[in-house]
């Protein structure tokens, strides 16, 4: 945990989110900035700050943020109609929250 990180925050339950999925890894919650019908956050529960700061200890965690996004398309059935998922690294990847982050968007089509 990181005392000025949002996201960290929102782990600690002090500040609130909108939660859709939640497990002892990762959870996932509604983007207050929408780009999409259906847009959340998946986050892990470890704080690290992007993907550059991985190591190969969390090469299970990180692969736990696409099994959530897996899950939680099915779960809101639009798994078969297809869906978006991205994650900015670093300020000049367009990355503002510095807490490694998964966006999964859907319930639009989507451009490349």
């Amino acid at each position: 945990m990181t005392e000025d990180c949002l996201f960290c925050k929102i782990l600690a339950g002090d500040v609130p989110s909108d939660v859709v999925y939640s497990d002892e890894f990762v959870i996932a919650f509604k983007d207050i900035y929408p780009k999409a019908p259906f847009h959340v956050l998946i986050i892990p529960r470890k704080h690290i700050a992007t993907l550059n700061d991985t190591g190969d200890d969390d090469i299970e965690l990180t692969g736990r943020l696409f099994s959530a996004a897996k899950a939680i398309a099915a779960e809101q059935g639009f798994a078969e109609d297809g869906y978006r998922m991205m994650m900015n690294c670093g300020e000049g990847g367009g990355q503002i929250i510095f807490h490694l982050h998964l966006h999964l968007m859907a319930g639009k089509t989507f451009n490349a």
